[in-house]
């Protein structure tokens, strides 16, 4: 038998259900967890492989959206979102809304902390020279800006680019985990320790954040400096490459050899 939920659970499950049915989807599938219950006397945990930490997370399954139809599923969060007022955000300066780009069905998901000043004018996320660095990340591993997704925590500028502060994140994340849900990519890759400390609720060093997949609403996560970070301090480009080389192995793309 299944574990009783929460009355939180309970709510983030009618709220997801509802969203759900409000884009025409009505049937579900579950998936099994890949523990099974035995029985006998409790077991010791397993080994976790190198690499790899242990879920943080219960079992998620996120409602099954075909292809074709996740364009229109982000097109109805954005409509959600509208011309949002509910934090503080959007009344410290913002221009606009800056919601995602990138493809709907995208198996790569980069995910940043918030807006600047040029993707507050241009209202898209990374354009300016974070941006480009992004950018230049993505084609070291093979593939094209318009291959992936990139979104950040929250949706507004912070003033003077300030991090995000704690409710502002928390006010904005449930429409990207609807985003992520949309999307359905196999793998997640959380750009500075904001968007990393918000997406896995840890507060921990980037040091030991980095160098492994965390399990995260049916795909896998892994954290890695921001571009706006490694602007500053360039010798972390090598360090931000091993973990970019880490997901092109989950994603099956071949890293290029040290010689060329």
């Amino acid at each position: 038998m299944g574990r009783a939920l929460t009355p939180e659970q309970k709510k983030s499950l009618e709220a997801l259900l509802g969203f759900s049915r409000e884009l025409g989807i009505h049937d579900f599938y579950r998936r099994e967890s890949a523990v099974s219950a035995v029985e006998g006397p409790p077991q010791a945990p397993a080994e976790v492989p190198a690499g790899e930490a242990p879920s943080l997370f219960e079992p998620w399954a996120a409602p099954v959206i075909p292809p074709q139809q996740r364009a229109a599923a982000l097109r109805a969060i954005r409509e959600e979102i509208g011309d949002c007022t509910r934090c503080k955000l959007h009344r410290l300066g913002r221009k606009q809304i800056v919601f995602g780009v990138g493809n709907p069905s995208a198996e790569l998901m980069f995910i940043g902390e918030g807006p600047g000043a040029d993707e507050d004018a241009q209202g898209e996320p990374f354009v300016g020279r974070a941006g480009q660095l992004l950018n230049n990340m993505i084609s070291a591993m093979g593939m094209r800006r318009e291959d992936v997704y990139i979104a950040n925590v929250v949706k507004c500028r912070p003033p003077q680019n300030r991090q995000p502060e704690r409710d502002e994140c928390e006010t904005c994340s449930p429409f990207l985990m609807k985003q992520i849900d949309v999307v359905q990519p196999r793998a997640i890759v959380a750009l500075g320790a904001t968007a990393a400390k918000t997406l896995l609720q840890m507060n921990d060093s980037m040091n030991n954040l980095r160098g492994r997949f965390y399990d995260f609403r049916g795909t896998k996560l892994l954290v890695t400096y921001h571009p706006a970070f490694l602007l500053r301090d360039p010798r972390q480009k090598k360090e931000a490459w091993k973990d970019l080389q880490m997901v092109m192995r989950h994603l099956g793309l071949q890293p290029p050899s040290p010689d060329k």
